[in-house]
């Protein structure tokens, strides 16, 4: 009985003890899972680049903890720093990737040092392979759809347009000498009356202006009137005829040929419609021959008279539609059209005046009014053209990213005309059809000269 009591003592001692190791080795375990990184886990190399949350898209270039209280991650120079999210296959070389020969490595980070095997700079970043077929096209590179679209890369074809390329310049309201009439006597005379008739008043055509008498229209209307009562056919013509010298309307000889009765006052009518802008006339003055009483002038059209610099004179040709906007009305502009480029410049301000011709049925137009003029100058012929943001300017040449298709791009040279409208003519260098890119052009030039740049230290590198 004592010998079995001692046995099963034995196995219960046993047992306790290989429950403790148990628990001890699975302790162990659990705590190494959650403090120290799994055996095949890759730790980074090199230097630390940032830190990264590990919940979210977060970065930060000092160490912190994010709202959960969780330490920033530490990313090193050897880590993938790349912002693209990259599924796990995309990850593995391509199966055709294997066939291609490796021709160097570049310097990641840009600088002009290659090597022949791969190695790391001193950051702990790896070298890139630059492969036989890439270093065939200096200038052509290759970008990944997911970079694309973070880049913003926009590309349009080029097409046959009309460019107007507008020509700015400052211009004044002027009325038009051919639409303005002067009412003067022909002969000495005297106003006997003058009729309610001022300055700024609107008249129409015939309106009386005032009551005339003079000896020698008196003796005229007296000829007439003799003629008539004579029925002297053949010395009606040349009575008449004294009567339009002496500068009476057709209306105002009928009627006295009407009553042959000579009026001791004729009532003298405005030559046609339009504002007096001057009136001189008073009632009982002597009028002089010649002397302006009144001077009215229609404003249904006027003049635009603007200076346009001397180097923009080839540009503008009669026709050419322009958009007037007059200080008072900023925002109602008015068209018209260029009538006429006068013949000589200004020699202070080496400008040329032009005359643009414009209706104003409704008078808003005053005279010597300023006015902001804009002539759609250029040719109406179609020609190839290009958005202005497709232009890398670099001074003595220009040059656009061809878009090739299938994330591929090609800087291209080309030759520049006029521009207006936001294009740019394209004088050569590219035929209607080609792609160009119209947005973040400037970065694929980057990458294109970088690579450009690099192979030409192709010729030290080894083969």
């Amino acid at each position: 009985m004592k010998r079995a009591y001692i046995a099963w003592a034995l196995v219960l001692t046993l047992l306790a003890f290989g429950g403790a190791g148990y628990l001890l080795i699975r302790g162990t375990w659990f705590q190494r899972d959650a403090s120290q990184p799994a055996p095949h886990a890759a730790v980074g190399t090199g230097p630390i680049i940032y830190y990264r949350d590990p919940d979210g898209p977060f970065f930060s270039a000092f160490p912190k903890k994010n709202a959960a209280g969780k330490d920033y991650v530490a990313v090193r120079a050897s880590e993938d720093i790349s912002f693209e999210d990259k599924p796990v296959a995309a990850q593995q070389p391509p199966k055709e990737a294997s066939s291609r020969r490796i021709r160097y490595y570049r310097n990641p980070m840009g600088l002009p040092d290659t090597s022949p095997v791969p190695k790391k700079d001193a950051m702990g970043m790896d070298y890139v392979p630059v492969y036989e077929d890439e270093a065939q096209d200096a200038g052509a590179i290759t970008i990944s759809p997911g970079k694309l679209q973070t880049t913003g890369v926009r590309s349009e074809p080029i097409e046959r347009r009309s460019l107007a390329v507008p020509v700015r310049a400052a211009g004044r309201v002027d009325f038009d000498p051919r639409r303005t009439a002067v009412v003067a006597l022909r002969f000495e005379g005297f106003i006997e009356s003058v009729e309610k008739v001022a300055e700024g008043d609107y008249v129409r055509k015939g309106q009386p202006l005032m009551r005339v008498y003079g000896p020698d229209l008196s003796s005229a209307a007296a000829e007439l009137v003799a003629v008539l009562n004579a029925h002297s056919s053949a010395r009606m013509e040349g009575a008449r005829r004294r009567l339009v010298n002496l500068g009476l309307d057709a209306a105002t000889i009928d009627s006295i040929a009407r009553r042959r009765r000579v009026p001791r006052v004729i009532d003298w009518p405005a030559p046609q419609e339009g504002h007096v802008i001057e009136r001189t006339a008073l009632s009982g003055m002597r009028a002089a021959p010649g002397e302006t009483l009144f001077r009215i002038v229609d404003h249904s059209v006027v003049w635009i008279l603007a200076d346009i610099p001397e180097r923009d004179v080839e540009a503008v040709a009669p026709g050419q539609t322009a958009v007037i906007r007059a200080r008072s009305y900023p925002d109602h502009p008015f068209k018209g059209r260029v009538a006429l480029i006068y013949p000589h410049l200004n020699m202070e301000t080496r400008t040329a005046r032009v005359r643009i011709e414009l209706p104003n049925p409704e008078g808003r137009l005053l005279g010597d009014m300023f006015a902001d003029v804009e002539i759609e100058a250029g040719g109406r012929e179609k020609v190839l053209a290009a958005p202005e943001s497709a232009i890398i300017d670099a001074g003595k040449r220009q040059v656009v990213i061809l878009d090739k298709g299938e994330g591929r791009f090609e800087p291209r040279e080309v030759m520049i005309g006029r521009r207006g409208d936001g294009y740019a003519e394209i004088a050569s260098g590219l035929t209607e059809g080609d792609r160009v890119v119209t947005s973040a052009n400037f970065l694929i030039d980057a990458e294109s000269n970088l690579k450009a740049a690099l192979q030409a230290l192709d010729q030290g590198a080894p083969k």
